[in-house]
This record gives structure tokens, sequence and C-alpha cells, in this order.
């Protein structure tokens, strides 16, 4: 499997909180897709079956076999995530 660091942020166009964390990757150096769900309500469909949740900023986080949807609202949860994945990398 792949090492290298995969990053989704599902995100709407005038989404304050979804460019804050756009900012943020950028700023580390984080390459990332995004998944506009502006007038795409299937979009949104999609993060309740998966989350649970129809809001965004959701970013998905993945490494290897090591995955994780962060859905909520601040860029400490995902300074989390990248933690942990970071973490798991080392001891592999």
């Amino acid at each position: 499997m792949s090492k290298e660091l995969s990053v989704v942020v599902w995100a709407k166009e005038g989404c304050h909180y979804c460019g804050e964390v756009k900012q943020y990757l950028e700023e580390k150096g984080i390459k990332y897709k995004t998944v506009d769900v502006t007038h795409h309500d299937e979009r949104r469909d999609i993060l309740e079956i998966k989350y649970g949740v129809r809001h965004v900023p959701v970013v998905e986080i993945g490494q290897g076999d090591l995955y994780e949807g962060v859905t909520k609202v601040g860029i400490e949860h995902i300074e989390a995530v990248l933690e942990k994945i970071n973490k798991t990398s080392i001891l592999k």
C-alpha cells in the first residue's frame, strides 16, 4: 500500500471554515483534493452516509491502511489526526 498522505477536503463556496482548512494545509505543504458540494446535494448525501453529517468542511485523511474523516470544525482536530498518522507511520 502507498504510504503517501491522501487528503480530501469537502467544502463549499463562501465557507469561511473551509478556507481556513485549505490555508492551514497549504501552509503545512500538505497536498489535498477538494470536493465542492456547492449546488451538489448528492455530494452532501455521500457525507451523510459516510459520517452522518451534511455540513462542511469534512476532511478525509489517509495513509496506507489508516484512514479517518474529520467532521468537527477546528484545525486542532485535523492536527490530531495528522499526528496520529505520523506516529503510526514511524512505528511501522
